[in-house]
């Protein structure tokens, strides 16, 4: 059986809210520094499919151009690019505080469009079993490492946290190394929430080489 609290040193594993210096309320937008501005809109407008819904200079920095990507849920994606900046086309490395990847969710009746246009833009991919979700794993023109994500189960936005951190019990209560769908079934049942497991195929469950 394993406990992953039992030492009090360990960090509380809950959807409650903390006692701190102040709550936030949701997540704005992710900043990343980028390469230029053909590219970037090339993989994430012509690819990913997101709009670019604003286009300006950097407030503190005028010759950088900021734009800003909708990822299609209210939250915006923008990166800081510079015209002349060459995108890197080797695989990055990430340093304490960098970004190790970005996930974006899709529809699972989507999949084989998805595969599809990965192939069609010469994207390469890897597409594994996550245990509560399903996941391909490609990289942008700069080598950042992007997660395509769907749930096995239909989560409700407004109860992700609470489903996930009793999914969290129900794996630590079996004994198991991660979490997975009949853990996160058994909480959406606990919750009284509706248990619809999505049409995915099978896939391998291995590591996709991240470091």
């Amino acid at each position: 059986m394993i406990d992953e609290q039992a030492h009090s040193t360990d960090p509380l594993v809950t959807a409650d809210l903390p006692t701190s210096a102040f709550h936030v309320t949701g997540m704005d937008h992710v900043s990343i520094i980028g390469s230029n501005v053909e590219d970037t809109i090339a993989f994430y407008r012509d690819v990913l499919g997101m709009p670019l819904v604003l286009k300006q200079p950097n407030l503190d920095a005028p010759n950088i151009t900021h734009l800003f990507f909708d990822p299609g849920d209210g939250r915006m994606l923008t990166f800081f690019v510079k015209e002349g900046r060459e995108s890197n086309t080797g695989r990055l490395r990430t340093p304490i505080g960098g970004v190790h990847h970005i996930a974006f969710r899709f529809d699972p009746e989507r999949l084989e469009e998805i595969r599809a246009g990965l192939e069609a833009h010469s994207h390469n991919y890897n597409e594994f079993d996550r245990g509560i979700f399903h996941s391909l794993y490609t990289t942008d023109h700069n080598g950042l490492v992007i997660e395509l994500a769907t749930d096995k189960y239909e989560i409700p936005d407004d109860r992700r946290g609470e489903v996930l951190a009793l999914a969290q019990q129900k794996r630590l209560q079996a004994g198991a190394a991660f979490a997975k769908g009949d853990h996160l079934e058994a909480a959406l049942e606990e919750l009284g929430l509706p248990v619809e497991r999505k049409s995915l195929p099978d896939a391998q469950t291995g590591t996709g080489g991240l470091d």
